[in-house]
C-alpha cells in the first residue's frame, strides 16, 4: 500500500528498540498465554497479584516476570501489583532514569486497574524493615531471604556499534566492498548491507527485482545466524530515494538531493490521501505550501520591556525607542526582553543577533557579553544564538517592523571596509536604498534592504523606495493585502512625518524609476516554504533533569540542560548545537547557522513547551528524575486533576503517609551533599513523634507554629516529622500540597539541593517564608525545618548576621545555605538589607540573588 517508500524495521518480542517502544507510554508484556492464548472471558473479579521487571532510560519496557523471589535481582526495577497496594522495587544497582520511568508504570497500573485509588510503596533493595512497606513486600515473597544475581541473557548484552563495513548482495551472496562509504557506491539495480555491530541496514536499488529483494533478506537472515549475533540486532530495510537520516549518516558524504525529497513528500502525500478514504486521519502530513491564514506559532507575552544594544569593540551601546527594530547586517546585537508569562513569573529572553557582514571581533564580543548577561541573571533565560536571515518567529515578533539595512555603523566594520578598500554601502537616512516586504504576519513580517535596482523587483512582494527625502511603495500585482499595508508602516518607521507617493506595478512615475537607474525587466520569484520534517514521539517526560537534549524543530535548534548536569557542561550547550546543526546539515538540509537556544530547566518559554503536551506542575519540582517523579505521585496534581494516592482519602494525607514512610526509611534516599545524624530504626523516641504529628494533622483546628522540640531525635526524621505536619495542617486551607512540603523531608538529599537553589522563583505574598502559606501566584517560599535548625543549635532558630555569613568563622550548623537570610531577625534583617522580609520577598528572585550576594549571605 505504501509503495515500498516506507523503512521497513523488524522487531522481536521482547527485544524490541527504543524507538518501537517510544509509541506506547509504556509497553507492557504479559506472560506468555493471556488473552494471546485464547480465554474468552477474563475473571475480572478476581485480582491477579503480578511482578513486572522495568527497563529502559528512554523508552520503558515492562515484561511480566513469574511472581517469585527468584525473579528478583539487584540490577533492576521491579514492580509488584496486588490488590491494595503497588510496590516499587529498585535494585541497588538500577539507575535513577530506570527508578523514574518505572514510575511512569505504576501510574499507568494505578489508573487503568485500581482506578486511581491505592497505595504506592517504594522498597529499596537491601533496606530491611520489617514494620514498614519492606516488611510487608517481603511478606508476600514468603520472608525475606537473599535474592540471587541477575542472570545474563541477549537482553542485557550491549551492542557496540563499529564502523560501518558494505557489503554487495549479488544472487543472495554477500561480498565485502573494502572502499570508503559515500553516496556513489549504491547502483540502483544492486541490494546492499550496510553492517554497523548493533544495526544492520539492507538497501533496496530502485531497479531491483522483486526476486532479488527477497534473496537479500534471506542472505541477510543468514548472515545474522553464522555471525552469531544476539536477537537485540536490529535490522532495518530502506528504498533508494528514502533513505532516513540514520542510515545517511553511516556514509562519509551524502550529497542532499532535492528532487529526491521532493518525491518523498510526493510519496507521502499519496499514502495520506489514500489512508484518509479509509477513514485514518493523519498528524505530521507535508506541507507543499503555506497557507496565507498560516496560524501563528507561539510568541512571546506583549507589552514586556524590550531591550537592544549594539555591540561596538569592548562596548556595547544601547540603541533609542525610534531604532528599535533596525539590525545593520554588518553589525552584532544584543537583545535582551523582559516580561511575565500567565503566572505572572518574570521571565526573560535573552538573544544574541549576528549580522552576515560582522566581523569575528564583534561576534565573539557578542557572545561573551550575553553570556555574562546570562550568568548574572543565574542562568533564568533562554539564551539564543540568532545568524541574520535565520530569525525565528519569536524574535521577529518583537520588532514592529524589523528593517535589516545594509552596512554597519561599529567602529570594528568601518575599519574593516576602510583597509580592505571596499565600497561602504552603510545605509544612510537620505540616500537611496530599497526595502523587500515579503512576509504576511507579525512572527515572518521580516523586511530587507536589497540592492537599489529594478531588477531586484518581485510581483510577489511589495517594496519600498528612499531616494533623498522622497519615500514610495510599489505593489507587486501578486501581493497580498497585509503586504500592502506593512509597506506603508515600513515607510513611516524609516521616515516619519514624509508624505508617501503609493504606486502599483505598472503605474510607475518617471521619478521612482530614476531612483532605480532605470527601468529593466524582473522576473517573479517563488517564495520558499519551509521543510517539514518528521518529529518523534518524544514527551515532557523524556527531559531528563539529568541530561542535556537538542530539540531540533528543523527552524531552530534547542538545547536543553537539566538542572542536575555539571555546570561545565553546561558551558558546552552552544558547542555541541553547532555540532549537530553541522551534521545535521549535511544530512538532513538543515542550515548551520539554524538559530540556536540554550535553554536551562524550569525556564523554558512558551516556544518551546509548545513542541510538547506541557504540565507547569512538573517544572517546579526539584530534585533527581526519581525524586521528581515520586512527587507527583505522591500528592503533586498535574494539570489534569489527578486523583489521591491514598484509599479514598485526599492527596495532602497520601503526601504526608509517603513521607511518615520516608521518615522511618532514611536509607531510601542517598545523601550527597551533607551526613545527617543516623538514628537506630524503630526507636520509640521517633516513631512517637511521628504518630503525634500525624494524630495533629488529622486535627486541623490546632495547628502549631512550630514543631515541639525532642531530646535525641535525628535532624533527618524531625524534618520529615515537622514538614508532615505543615503539608496535613495546610488541608485546613483547603490548598493543593506544594513540593517543599511533606515531600522536602526525603526528597532533598542534602541543604543546599536544587530544591533551594531555585528557592528565589518563590515568592511570599504576606506569609512569612517557611509557613506553608501558598502566595497569589500559586508559589510558596520553601519550607525551612525550625526543628532540624533548633536541634542542632540549642534551641534557636534566628541567629546573628556574623555568624550567618558564608565566610563565617563561627558558621551556624543545620541550616538552609541557600536560605540564610531568613535566620536573621525581623531587625537584624532590615537593618543589612534596608527593608523588611515582607518587601524583601516580594522583589523579583533575580534581585533577591543580586542582593543576598552583596550581603555575602549566598
Amino acid at each position: 500500500m505504501l509503495g515500498g517508500r516506507a523503512v521497513q524495521h523488524r522487531e522481536l518480542q521482547g527485544y524490541e528498540s527504543d524507538k518501537f517502544l517510544s509509541y506506547f507510554k509504556p509497553c507492557i508484556i504479559p506472560l506468555e498465554g493471556g488473552f494471546a492464548s485464547g480465554f474468552k472471558t477474563p475473571e475480572e473479579d478476581k485480582f491477579e497479584t503480578r511482578l513486572y521487571i522495568c527497563k529502559g532510560k528512554r523508552a520503558i519496557r515492562v515484561k511480566e516476570v513469574p511472581f517469585a523471589r527468584s525473579s528478583l535481582n539487584h540490577d533492576d526495577v521491579f514492580i509488584l501489583d496486588t490488590e491494595k497496594k503497588i510496590y516499587q522495587f529498585n535494585g541497588a544497582n538500577s539507575n535513577i532514569q530506570e527508578r523514574a520511568k518505572a514510575l511512569e508504570a505504576i501510574q499507568h497500573l494505578k489508573e487503568t486497574y485500581h482506578n486511581g485509588v491505592c497505595d504506592v510503596a517504594i522498597v529499596d533493595d537491601g533496606k530491611l524493615q520489617a514494620e514498614s512497606d519492606s516488611g510487608e513486600f517481603w511478606v508476600l515473597f514468603g520472608g525475606f531471604a537473599p535474592i540471587g544475581k541477575k542472570a545474563i541473557c541477549d537482553d542485557d548484552v550491549v551492542l557496540e556499534t563499529t564502523a560501518p563495513k558494505l557489503y554487495s548482495i549479488n544472487n543472495g551472496q554477500l561480498k565485502l566492498e573494502d572502499t570508503v562509504l559515500t553516496k556513489s557506491i549504491l547502483e540502483n539495480n544492486k541490494c546492499f548491507l550496510v553492517d554497523c555491530g548493533s544495526d544492520l541496514f539492507i538497501w533496496v536499488g530502485r531497479l531491483t527485482q522483486v526476486e532479488e529483494r527477497k534473496a537479500a533478506s534471506a542472505a541477510v537472515e543468514e548472515f545474522i545466524a553464522t555471525q552469531n549475533r544476539p536477537k537485540t540486532t536490529r535490522v532495518t530495510r530502506v528504498i533508494q530515494g528514502y533513505e532516513n537520516h540514520t542510515f545517511k549518516s553511516k556514509f562519509e558524504s551524502w550529497p542532499v538531493n532535492s528532487a529526491g525529497s521532493a518525491g518523498a513528500e510526493e510519496g507521502r502525500g499519496k499514502v495520506a490521501a489514500l489512508l484518509k478514504q479509509q477513514g485514518v486521519d493523519i498528524k505530521g502530513a507535508s506541507k507543499s505550501s503555506a497557507p496565507v491564514d498560516e496560524e501563528v506559532p507561539p510568541l512571546l507575552e506583549g507589552d514586556g520591556k524590550l531591550e537592544v544594544y549594539c555591540v561596538n569593540g569592548s562596548a556595547k551601546t544601547a540603541l533609542p525607542k525610534e531604532e528599535l527594530g533596525k539590525f545593520y547586517s554588518g553589525d552584532c546585537y544584543i537583545v535582551l526582553y523582559t516580561y511575565h508569562s500567565g503566572d505572572k513569573r518574570e521571565e526573560f529572553y535573552l538573544t544574541y543577533w549576528i549580522g552576515k557582514d560582522s566581523i569575528p571581533e564583534d561576534q565573539e564580543m557578542a557572545f561573551q557579553t550575553a553570556n555574562s548577561i546570562w550568568n548574572s541573571l543565574k542562568g533564568r533565560p533562554i539564551l539564543g544564538r540568532i545568524y541574520q536571515g535565520k530569525e525565528p518567529p519569536q524574535f521577529i515578533a518583537l520588532f514592529q517592523p524589523m528593517v535589516i539595512l545594509k552596512g554597519g555603523i561599529s567602529s570594528g566594520y568601518q575599519k574593516f571596509v576602510e583597509e580592505k578598500g571596499l565600497k561602504d554601502e552603510t545605509y544612510s537616512g537620505d540616500g537611496i536604498a530599497l526595502f523587500r516586504i515579503s512576509g504576511t504576519s507579525i512572527h515572518n513580517n521580516k523586511v530587507l534592504q536589497v540592492d537599489a535596482v529594478s531588477s531586484n523587483l518581485s510581483p510577489t512582494d511589495c517594496f519600498v523606495l528612499q531616494s533623498g527625502n522622497s519615500m514610495f511603495t510599489w505593489i507587486g500585482n501578486a501581493s497580498s493585502y497585509e503586504q500592502q499595508q506593512w509597506a506603508a508602516k515600513v515607510a513611516e518607521f524609516l521616515k516619519p512625518g514624509v508624505a508617501v507617493k503609493h504606486c502599483k506595478e505598472g503605474t510607475e512615475s518617471s521619478a521612482f524609476w530614476f531612483a532605480l537607474g532605470g527601468k529593466q525587466n524582473y522576473t517573479s520569484r517563488n517564495a520558499t516554504h519551509d521543510v517539514v520534517t518528521e518529529i518523534f514521539n518524544f514527551s515532557q517526560d523524556d527531559l531528563l533533569t539529568e541530561d542535556m537534549m537538542v530539540l531540533d524543530t528543523h527552524g531552530e535548534v534547542f538545547v536543553w540542560m537539566g538542572q542536575c548536569v555539571d555546570a561545565k557542561e553546561k558551558q558546552k550547550a552552544f558547542e555541541i548545537g553547532q555540532k549537530y546543526a553541522e551534521h545535521a546539515a549535511a544530512f538532513e538540509s538543515l542550515s548551520p547557522d539554524v538559530p540556536l537556544y540554550k535553554v536551562v530547566e524550569g525556564n523554558e518559554p512558551c516556544f518551546f513547551r509548545t513542541y510538547f503536551s506541557w504540565d507547569n506542575t512538573r517544572s517546579v519540582i526539584h530534585g533527581n528524575s526519581f525524586q521528581k517523579k515520586l512527587s507527583l505521585l505522591f500528592g503533586m496534581r498535574s494539570e489534569s486533576g489527578s486523583k489521591s494516592s491514598g484509599d479514598g482519602g485526599p492527596t495532602q494525607r497520601a503526601s504526608a503517609l509517603a513521607a511518615l514512610s520516608s521518615a522511618f526509611n532514611p536509607s531510601s534516599q542517598k545523601n550527597k551533599g551533607n551526613d545527617r545524624p543516623k538514628s537506630s530504626d524503630g526507636g520509640p523516641t521517633q516513631r512517637a513523634s511521628a504518630m503525634a504529628a500525624l494524630t495533629s494533622a488529622f486535627n486541623p483546628s490546632a495547628k502549631p507554629k512550630s514543631p515541639p522540640q525532642r531530646a535525641g531525635q535525628g535532624s533527618q526524621r524531625a524534618a520529615a516529622v515537622a514538614a508532615l505536619s505543615n503539608v496535613l495542617t495546610a488541608e485546613g486551607s483547603s490548598q493543593s500540597p506544594r513540593i517543599g512540603d511533606a515531600d522536602t523531608a526525603e526528597l532533598t538529599p542534602s541543604a543546599a539541593s536544587p530544591l533551594s537553589e531555585g528557592a528565589s522563583e518563590f515568592s511570599a505574598d504576606k506569609d512569612a517564608p517557611g509557613d506553608g502559606a501558598l502566595s497569589e501566584g500559586g508559589r510558596t517560599e520553601p519550607d525551612v525545618s525550625v526543628e532540624q535548625t533548633a536541634n542542632e543549635n540549642g534551641g534557636e532558630t534566628t541567629f546573628s548576621y556574623d555568624r550567618l555569613i558564608s565566610k563565617s568563622t563561627n558558621p551556624v550548623r543545620g541550616i538552609d545555605y541557600k536560605r540564610r537570610e531568613t535566620y536573621l531577625s525581623d531587625s537584624e534583617f532590615q537593618t543589612v538589607f534596608g527593608i523588611t522580609k515582607e518587601e524583601f520577598y516580594q522583589q523579583p528572585g533575580w534581585k533577591q540573588e543580586l542582593q543576598k550576594r552583596k550581603h555575602d549571605l549566598f
